[in-house]
């Protein structure tokens, strides 16, 4: 059980140490994970900035996630997400209305703080945790695709389902996940505090 985010990512930092001196570019998915990828780097001496993806949510219970796009419209869907047959449609749809969301949060956050060109760098993507891995799927893919590409990427996050480990493993040159339960139903469950934030609070910590 951790604290709240700051916690979390404190117990990060202690296993990511190893990083101090190659000043990694800290990757946040926005928005929970943005306040632990502030507190981040600031303990590695590296440099903040965040990944935008979003996750396509399902119909039937918009907290799960069905697959994930990222900033240049690539999706990760899994063959029969959750298990049921969903129409065309309604994946188009919920596509278009993440990217605008995605959209939105690039000339939100651009004008506060520019990217951060991650080509070369040693690359920490950090989220808060990760039930299905979608978005962090849709993280790592995007930097894969870059051209020229980081030198080297790590996900990192407190806890993770054993199911969403698998998935995101083969995608990063590593995965540091200090809690990887059996049972698992919600990254929430396992934070004391586990608060939402909000775009104020990003864009405050974005102004540094």
């Amino acid at each position: 059980m951790f604290r709240d985010r700051l916690d979390a990512a404190r117990q990060l930092a202690s296993r990511l140490d190893h990083l101090k001196r190659q000043h990694p570019l800290v990757l946040a998915i926005p928005r929970g994970a943005v306040p632990m990828g502030a507190e981040l780097a600031h303990l590695l001496d590296g440099e903040l900035d965040v990944v935008l993806v979003r996750k396509l949510r399902a119909p039937w219970q918009p907290e799960l996630a069905i697959g994930a796009v990222d900033e240049t419209g690539w999706t990760w869907v899994p063959e029969e997400p959750t298990g049921l047959a969903l129409p065309p449609s309604y994946l188009q749809e919920e596509t278009r209305r993440q990217l605008a969301t995605i959209r939105e949060r690039r000339q939100r956050y651009t004008p506060i703080r520019a990217p951060v060109d991650p080509a070369g760098r040693v690359v920490v993507v950090v989220d808060d945790g990760l039930a299905t891995g979608a978005t962090m799927v849709a993280a790592l893919h995007a930097l894969r695709q870059r051209q020229p590409a980081p030198a080297r990427i790590i996900c990192a996050v407190p806890v993770a389902s054993r199911e969403a480990l698998a998935l995101v493993k083969p995608m990063a040159d590593e995965v540091v996940c200090l809690l990887s339960p059996v049972e698992f139903s919600a990254v929430g469950q396992f934070y004391r505090d586990f608060d939402q934030v909000e775009d104020d609070e990003v864009e405050r910590i974005l102004r540094g």
